[in-house]
């Protein structure tokens, strides 16, 4: 936002910019913006770090025999073991699919590259959620008990981790968190962009 004179009186008032029209700008200090940008890069390293965990095994959540290159499955493992819930069956019978495989890695690939780029927030936002959501529902935290009787141990039962990670990723393309260590300015200049706002 710039000020310009008024020809007609001293009195300062506001110009919009062409920035201020691609993107409006909410009233967000420099402290502010650098924690929205380290924020929304620590974002994109904990989906693009899982996406390369699965696809290459890289010894940490999984094996070097289980990685995807080596005809492992990225959901397997985590579906095959729901073990609470009223979704159990559901999530077993998708376990280890090629359809739930490939969509679980495009999920995690594209939602880390956007966070780390700053492009397509809106996007990222709404199938990183879903991905939450439906993690947070295979894992159930409401429940007590497993299917076999034992205590889930359970620490919340209704806030954990993935529903965290849905209101930040939320809170980052609310805030336009891609102009901050991104390259969000630059995608909203774009005329695709600007024609399809939901493509910020």
């Amino acid at each position: 936002m710039s000020i310009k004179e008024s020809p007609t009186t001293t009195r300062r008032v506001p110009v919009q910019t062409v920035e201020d029209t691609v993107t409006p700008r909410p009233a967000i200090t420099t402290t502010a913006g650098n924690l929205i940008g380290a924020t929304r890069i620590a974002m994109g390293f904990v989906f693009a770090w899982a996406f390369a965990d699965k696809l290459f095994g890289l010894g940490y959540a999984t094996p070097d025999k289980g990685a995807w290159i080596n005809g492992g499955s990225p959901t397997k493992g985590f579906l095959g073991g729901v073990d609470v819930g009223p979704f159990q069956s559901m999530f077993h019978s998708w376990a280890g699919t090629a359809w739930a495989n490939s969509l679980f890695m495009l999920g995690l690939a594209g939602v880390g590259l956007a966070l780390l780029s700053g492009v397509g927030l809106r996007i990222a936002a709404v199938s990183g959620s879903l991905m939450m959501l439906l993690m947070w529902t295979a894992e159930w935290p409401m429940a007590q008990h497993t299917a076999a009787g034992e205590l889930t141990r359970s620490s919340n039962p209704l806030i954990d981790y993935h529903i965290i990670y849905a209101l930040v990723l939320l809170a980052l393309a609310a805030l336009y968190a891609g102009r901050y260590w991104g390259l969000g300015q630059w995608w909203a200049r774009l005329d695709i962009v600007r024609r399809n706002r939901w493509l910020i």
